[in-house]
């Protein structure tokens, strides 16, 4: 009886987790990520409209920094959606996936607004910009403290919790627009103190949105060593690796929960008030633009790294910025631009694949 001999076949392609990754490597991934979304892009970009993919590039460029003004108004996009993206790091770095982002915003704009209108007329412009950053980032922490406590206490779902919470706030703003109504039936709030300027974000050295800039700076900076040089830091990375070795470890999981929600939605209601008092002057539901959502990219592509988000906001607003322009410049159906702005996302997002997996193709012996 002879003995049968099992031939195993080695796969063709093996798919192994990377034990880590050199910063060298990384940048290398992502760019060559960036170089592709482009070359295919502009195939994309010549079968549909044949255009010229490079003239297209350009015109990108020209509309989110073509001129001075355009390019105050990137940065004052991305400073925006950069201090969301801090908002969301440590509640998301603790496995705490707060969608909530866009109602914390519309709560800290709805009490920027007020303060504008309430005491524009009264108080002093710089007590003025105090109360403003208090009581937007009190009524954001407030928003986010509420999910937080009940997820603490009650095990409640998070993200249903959070997202629901936004249409409260979308109710909520709609009747804040409809009491501060001017001009009467126009259904808008209108440009808050226009004549006065009174609540609006000072100018310094002529620049509009300098300040904007200078406050997400800080928050960028003191949320970089909060997460990695604290105490509190320590728990959320603890809270998110393992709830039962935190809980082995000592750490309080429900006051982590409680505390880290109501530092999300303050600094997310403090990206109301830039919405509000450093950019558009007004209060509508549609202030946070659905910016909340967006920069749930911005803190994953970026590990929750605060300076690695400035980098990625900026391409995501100049992707904006730019498709904005070459729908207007080469008169293009908008949904062209969104289809040249997705297939960029997607080969960022599929690098974040060859960053943490590394393929192995089968030897020929």
């Amino acid at each position: 009886m002879s003995a049968k001999t099992e031939q195993i076949h080695e796969p063709l392609i093996r798919m192994s987790k990377r034990s880590g990754i050199s910063t060298g490597l990384s940048i290398t991934i992502r760019l060559v990520a960036v170089v592709l979304a482009l070359v295919v892009s502009g195939l994309v970009i010549f079968a549909i409209v044949k255009l010229n993919p490079v003239d297209v590039y350009i015109a990108m460029y020209q509309g989110a920094f073509g001129t001075a003004k355009r390019a105050w108004v990137t940065v004052r996009d991305a400073m925006f959606l950069l201090c969301i993206g801090i908002g969301l790091a440590p509640a998301f770095k603790m496995k705490f996936w707060n969608i909530g982002a866009e109602g914390q915003i519309l709560v800290g704009g709805i009490a920027t607004a007020f303060c504008m209108i309430t005491f524009g007329k009264t108080m002093n412009p710089i007590l003025l910009f105090i109360i403003m950053v208090i009581t937007s980032s009190v009524c954001g922490a407030v928003w986010g403290l509420i999910p937080g406590f009940f997820k603490a206490r009650w095990n409640t779902n998070e993200t249903l919790f959070t997202l629901m919470m936004n249409y409260v706030a979308i109710q909520l703003t709609s009747y804040a627009v409809a009491k501060w109504e001017n001009p009467p039936g126009s259904n808008s709030v209108g440009i808050i103190n226009q004549a006065t300027k009174a609540g609006w974000m000072p100018e310094i050295a002529g620049q509009q949105y300098l300040v904007n800039v200078i406050v997400v700076m800080i928050l960028t900076v003191v949320m970089f060593f909060y997460l990695k040089s604290t105490k509190h830091g320590y728990e959320i990375a603890v809270v998110g690796d393992s709830e039962n070795t935190a809980r082995y470890a000592g750490i309080n999981v429900r006051k982590v929960y409680i505390r880290t929600m109501a530092l999300s939605g303050a600094i997310c209601g403090l990206a109301g008030w830039l919405a509000v008092s450093g950019a558009s002057h007004t209060i509508s539901t549609s202030t946070a633009g659905g910016k909340g959502f967006t920069a749930i990219i911005v803190a994953w592509l970026a590990k929750f790294n605060t300076f690695t988000m400035i980098l990625i906001t900026f391409l995501l607003v100049f992707l904006e910025q730019g498709a904005v322009q070459i729908a207007s410049q080469y008169k293009l159906n908008s949904y062209v631009a969104d289809i040249i702005t997705g297939i960029i996302l997607f080969f960022i997002l599929g690098s974040e694949f060859f960053c943490n997996y590394k393929l192995k193709f089968r030897k020929h012996h």
